[in-house]
């Protein structure tokens, strides 16, 4: 797909980029060079590729699930504008 002038202008437009008149011709070289390398990766066959979310092999850390901030209402509400008993109270949004 090879960009014109006209195309890198309404581009420009819509991502709201300034781009004088005399670097359109410029940029949509640099554009089409980019696209170029885009398709060139599009015929690289990964069907036998796993995917990857890194290229370091990790493990992430994980821990028990166990809840251990219960028993404290008192630290909880410690911080909130209004409480009462063991409950934050909260204006009322829905008649």
């Amino acid at each position: 797909m090879a960009l014109d002038q006209e195309t890198v202008r309404r581009i420009a437009t819509l991502a709201r980029v300034k781009v004088p008149e005399e670097n359109l011709e410029p940029l949509a070289g640099e554009l089409n060079n980019i696209l170029g390398w885009i398709e060139q990766l599009s015929e690289v066959d990964t069907d036998d590729v796993q995917p990857m979310t890194s290229v370091v092999e990790t493990v992430a850390p994980q821990r028990a699930d166990v809840v251990t901030d219960g028993g404290a209402p008192d630290k909880v509400l410690r911080n909130a504008p209004q409480a009462e008993g063991a409950f934050y109270t909260v204006p009322k949004v829905v008649e």
